[in-house]
């Protein structure tokens, strides 16, 4: 059972999203929509054992849409009397009767909205406070620190907690809400021997306070992955098969999102564009929407429009299944919504052997990069061109052998995609995209 305190922020927000929808429809809104939400949060951080900053965090706001026809209008505040509500809705419906019209402005289909809400066990507030979070980030560094005399400086360690109550309500009849709770502890180090600097970080992130790992243990990994990056050299520009850690592997699954989102599609803005049931990864890949996942950071019941989430095959060995949408986009292509208005819902990428081990993983690799840090944003969305600053390992005969960076990565996402050999057992649960290491059979390294 959700706690009492929760409740009550719930049917507070409902009667504000509620009064909000009365009110659009006595305004004559043929359609309304209505979001309500308070944040609440702590931040602190600390640096070479002292306090950095110490931040508390609580907003609210609620944000109206009204629809007259196909015009539509929208209008926010951070005031919920109710006078401060009518007046937002004015404010909205006024805009409303200026605008355009846009044939496929509107709501979300009605057999498209959740008719059940499961509990994901999404909500885990933390009672920390403020001396206890910044001992914990202080432990943290310290131990960091501890690792080894060659890490002489700290960019810090940093304790999140924040937690957020949201309700949607619109004018088919859905009016729905829950909490959700986000922690966080990071630390970053920076390592020095002679003229040689580099830094490096580690964290960890988890909906339930209890499921963090140890400040201890992430302090510990942060000064060694730290030190591991001394000695870096740069490479000469070679052709060679290209890892990327499951960490980095997230952002070549994020541009593959983008490019089959709706937006995307209908704007003709996609190296992917009318991609649906073609081969775009190899027949050993497939991903799975999970969106119901206990605990999960991507966990959701339903998205951003009241539309049910639910499990959904995106990629089927290898073959694209279907786009991204939510309603406009959907309407905008002549499909259904997936129930993604506001990005996926825990996207498992997997392969059909499980993963190779990380042993497996580097002897396949066998001669070439390991990517472990990204920079930069050389991403083409419309031609997937992509050109990325790296650092990382070289790696020969299946073993690291020494730290690299100042180099660039470049390819294009489409022949990447379809040039992927190997995927690591490594999963990464710290987001809403889980995946393992992505080896890419070869790319350009541009260095010296």
């Amino acid at each position: 059972m959700p706690p009492a305190n929760e409740d009550a922020a719930i049917r507070s927000l409902s009667d504000i999203a509620g009064l909000a929808l009365e009110e659009a429809q006595r305004q004559g809104a043929s359609q309304c929509e209505a979001d309500a939400s308070v944040n609440q949060g702590l931040s602190v951080s600390v640096r070479l054992a002292e306090v950095d900053t110490i931040e508390y965090q609580r907003d609210r706001g609620l944000g109206v849409t009204v629809y007259f026809g196909k015009r539509k209008g929208s209008a926010s505040t951070a005031d919920f009397a109710p006078g401060a509500v009518r007046e937002t809705v004015a404010k909205a419906c006024a805009i409303a009767r200026y605008t355009a019209e846009d044939p496929y402005a509107g709501l979300v289909d009605p057999e498209a909205l959740a008719r059940e809400i499961p509990d994901l066990d999404l909500d885990h507030p933390w009672a920390l406070a403020p001396e206890a979070a910044i001992e914990l980030a202080r432990r943290c560094e310290a131990e960091g620190l501890a690792v080894d005399p060659r890490l002489s400086n700290s960019e810090g360690a940093a304790v999140n907690t924040h937690r957020h109550t949201g309700v949607y309500g619109n004018s088919l009849g859905f009016l729905a809400g829950y909490s959700s709770t986000s922690h966080s502890l990071s630390c970053t180090l920076i390592a020095q021997a002679g003229d040689d600097m580099q830094r490096d970080y580690w964290w960890s992130v988890a909906r339930d306070p209890g499921e963090l790992e140890a400040a201890e243990h992430i302090g510990r990994t942060a000064g060694e992955r730290t030190l591991a990056r001394l000695g870096a050299r740069r490479l000469s520009t070679r052709r060679a098969p290209v890892a990327y850690s499951p960490d980095m592997a997230r952002g070549l699954v994020r541009h593959f999102l983008g490019a089959v989102s709706g937006a995307s599609q209908y704007r003709k803005s996609s190296f992917l564009l009318n991609a649906a049931g073609e081969q775009v990864f190899p027949p050993f890949i497939s991903m799975q929407e999970r969106p119901h996942i206990p605990g999960a950071l991507g966990s959701s019941p339903f998205d951003q429009e009241g539309a049910a989430t639910h499990d959904r095959e995106l990629v089927r060995s290898g073959v694209l299944e279907g786009y991204v949408l939510g309603s406009y986009s959907a309407r905008r292509l002549g499909l259904k919504t997936t129930g993604n208005a506001g990005g996926v819902h825990n996207l498992l990428v997997s392969a059909a052997d499980g993963g190779l081990e990380r042993e497996a993983f580097l002897r396949r690799l066998g001669t070439g990069l390991l990517v472990t840090e990204l920079m930069g944003q050389g991403v083409n969305g419309v031609t997937g061109d992509y050109s990325r600053g790296a650092s990382g390992f070289w790696v020969e005969n299946g073993v690291l052998a020494y730290p690299v960076h100042e180099i660039t990565i470049a390819g294009n996402l489409r022949s990447m995609y379809r040039d992927i050999i190997a995927l690591g057992s490594d999963i990464d649960t710290r987001g809403s995209i889980r995946t393992g290491s992505v080896l890419i059979g070869e790319m350009t390294v541009a260095g010296e």
